[in-house]
């Protein structure tokens, strides 16, 4: 993809983005409080892919100037000039770039919060246990970019583990960054009961959904069975005392949600609503987008040890992500929450994929 065939359009997206800014100091804009939202919302949209065009422009323009001097008669000038391209080319290469991943079509999801769903699969207690370790995983990560993290069902083993887990994220653009999280994580380690020191191999599924606002999902209370039992705490707290815990059924389609983790049933009731409400989002995308719930299902699997998209090997303290061929030997780093390198690797992968289909479409044009 040449960023040349976007010169008229980056011209009129500039051109927009003045416009836009001009509105912000209209009065009459300032007084309206809606319309004034939706102005500074399109500008700041637009900032990031001005900001960008304009510094790529001073690079061209530098280069541009320089090159006007590599005839001048004084060898000094022109040795100055051919410097001063060396030296701006490779910026200017860059900005070009990350110019054209801002001119990605943007995935409509990327600035939703997220339904996280964690769950055991073949391993026993000691999937249960990883299951555990990955979602406090993720809880760090969310803690360190200053992100939501709320419970809302959770089924611990006897060991300890977590059988399952539901949370809801939310934060500034979660999903853009926990979107490729989705699929089965293997680990290899030595359990703690293991005698023989023989390591073992488990595996958990890991499901990122897009949380659906009211606007898109739209569910009718006659469409809802809600049915309430007593939540059933760690330890026997709030057992068998109020019927806080409710389970949530959308009766065309099936679906099942339980909340527990509140003592308040209206509150409980609010966040199955949420975890429903996306859950239903996702069936509408795969009946609108075939090809997209079929990737997240080959993604997800069946938790089976053979399906997998990264591999967590404790005892060579490495992580690799087999979709990418990324490989870290900084897995107890990784485990604390540190997982920024694998987000944006895995981010400037797909980008690079998206660039590649879009230059190809190009040439097929």
């Amino acid at each position: 993809m040449s960023l040349a065939q976007y010169g008229q359009k980056l011209e009129q997206i500039e051109k927009h983005f003045q416009e836009l800014t001009d509105q912000m100091a209209d009065p009459a804009i300032i007084s309206d409080g809606e319309q004034y939202r939706k102005v500074t919302k399109a500008q700041s949209d637009l900032s990031d892919i001005v900001s960008k065009y304009r510094e790529y422009k001073q690079h061209a323009g530098q280069i541009e100037q320089a090159k006007s001097m590599l005839t001048d008669p004084d060898p000094d000038l022109r040795e100055m000039a051919q410097m001063e391209i060396e030296s701006v080319e490779p910026a200017l290469a860059r900005t070009e770039e990350e110019l054209k991943v801002l001119l990605l079509p943007k995935d409509p999801n990327d600035e939703k919060d997220v339904v996280l769903e964690i769950r055991a699969g073949a391993g026993g207690d000691e999937a249960t246990l990883f299951a555990y370790e990955v979602f406090r995983m993720y809880t760090r990560y969310a803690e360190n970019q200053r992100w939501k993290v709320e419970i809302t069902s959770s089924s611990e083993s006897a060991v300890g583990g977590l059988k399952e887990v539901i949370a809801l994220i939310s934060g500034n653009r979660v999903y853009s960054r926990l979107k490729y999280e989705s699929g089965v994580h293997r680990v290899q380690r030595v359990p703690a009961t293991e005698q023989q020191g023989r390591v073992h191999t488990s595996a958990i599924t890991v499901a990122v959904l897009p949380e659906a606002d009211d606007v898109e999902i739209r569910i009718e209370e006659k469409d809802l069975r809600i049915d309430t039992f007593c939540s059933s705490g760690p330890g026997g707290q709030s057992v068998n005392t109020t019927y806080s815990a409710v389970r949530m059924t959308h009766l065309p389609t099936g679906v099942i949600v339980s909340c527990q983790d509140e003592k308040s049933q209206i509150k409980n009731r609010a966040k199955a609503l949420r975890v429903m409400r996306s859950r239903l989002y996702e069936l509408e995308l795969e009946k609108q987008q075939a090809a997209i719930g079929a990737e997240r299902r080959s993604m997800v699997g069946s938790g089976d040890r053979s399906e997998k998209i990264r591999t967590y090997n404790f005892p060579q303290n490495r992580l690799t992500d087999h979709r990418i061929g990324l490989t870290l030997h900084q897995l107890d780093l990784v485990m604390e929450g540190r997982i920024d390198a694998i987000v944006d690797a895995l981010t400037s992968h797909y980008q690079a994929e998206k660039l590649e289909q879009e230059g190809s479409e190009g040439k097929a044009a």
